[in-house]
């Protein structure tokens, strides 16, 4: 992996000599995590294309079965109505949250072209202005969406350890992946245990700026009042029968892809694309999942002895498969909600301030 990371130093260092010599430093730092998931995906992208036969890899790319292809793309957007379905089981009962199906469409458009998960901001902010600018409240039932989400990769990542001999480095993130979870559901349910406790605290920090507190405080109860959902008890078996088919249908995604690129696989290889690739997108990238989504495709097929230039024309079919549909129907929405990407791009706190 020696050559991609020297490539990504470069990337770096030229960004930065860059801002150094033309005075733009202020903006480098401002903007380092985009230029650090940038050189990662340059890369591992560098990486995969190292070693590999272009001619080889385009007759593989032109022996595509669009029609298994076509069923991962199809997949792949019904996967985001099933997310839409199950994000109404995390806002509090009787809500009755409105544009749940555009703003989960939007949101992972966003994700596609703009940096830094602007997309998930993005699908509260769709969310919230619908539903009476309830912005923190939406963002709760986020949160506790990706805790959620993360536990059920760690959880297929288990299962699959006593099937397929899985990497040390995956078995070492899925591992920090379980640590960051349960402190987030440590957080969370402490928020929700013990919200008595957590508004003294806040009130303690703030005491010497009364605004600060008052706004901390409005901030925490319509966060609160977004973590009744996941406590309703009537919540519980729909979120836990609807969690199962969200994860179902990007494995199957992933399988029915592996048969568009005449990968002859067992079912569980989908299963291990997408626990793989589920950890691979958690690390910093350019828009779109470039080259981590990739990587983690590979190294999963990889598993089952599939050649490695095989294995990325797999990788490229699939993330083409996800990321085009997805991003032309989330541009189509975002014209129905009469946004432009540009105010997506500026949605910030002060659009959002919970009233």
């Amino acid at each position: 992996m020696t050559t991609g990371f020297l490539v990504a130093i470069g990337v770096v260092a030229a960004l930065i000599l860059l801002a150094l010599v033309t005075g733009f430093a202020t903006w480098i730092l401002r903007h380092l995590r985009i230029i650090i998931g940038v050189a990662i995906s340059v890369g591992l992208l560098v990486w995969l294309f190292r070693a590999v036969d272009l001619d080889q890899l385009g007759r593989q790319l032109a022996r595509t079965n669009w029609w298994w292809l076509s069923a991962a793309a199809a997949l792949g957007i019904i996967g985001l109505f099933v997310r839409a379905w199950r994000w109404r089981y995390l806002f509090p009962p009787r809500s009755e949250p409105r544009g749940l199906v555009p703003a989960m469409m939007i949101g992972y458009m966003v994700n596609n072209v703009l940096p830094l998960r602007a997309g998930e901001v993005v699908r509260v902010y769709v969310v919230s202005r619908r539903w009476g600018g309830r912005f923190w409240t939406a963002a709760a039932t986020l949160i506790v969406e990706r805790v959620l989400d993360s536990l059920c990769i760690v959880l297929i990542l288990g299962v699959l350890i006593f099937f397929v001999e899985v990497p040390r480095q995956v078995e070492i993130a899925a591992i920090v992946m379980l640590a960051i979870d349960v402190l987030g559901v440590s957080v969370l349910a402490g928020i929700a245990l013990a919200p008595d406790r957590c508004r003294r605290v806040i009130e303690r920090l703030a005491a010497r700026w009364p605004a600060l507190r008052a706004r901390a405080l409005r901030i925490f109860e319509t966060f609160l009042h977004g973590l009744e959902g996941v406590r309703t008890p009537r919540h519980l078996v729909p979120l836990i029968g609807v969690t199962v088919i969200v994860w179902l249908c990007p494995a199957l995604a992933a399988w029915t892809a592996l048969r568009a690129a005449g990968l002859a696989l067992p079912t569980l290889a989908g299963w291990v694309v997408l626990a793989f690739v589920g950890l691979g997108v958690s690390i910093p990238s350019a828009p779109g999942y470039f080259g981590v989504f990739h990587f983690a495709a590979v190294m999963a097929v990889g598993i089952f002895g599939v050649p490695e230039t095989t294995a990325l024309g797999y990788a490229i079919a699939f993330h083409a498969s996800q990321f085009i549909p997805v991003t032309i129907v989330g541009w189509i929405y975002l014209l129905r909600e009469h946004m432009t990407l540009g105010e997506a791009a500026h949605v910030t706190a002060t659009e959002t301030t919970p009233p």
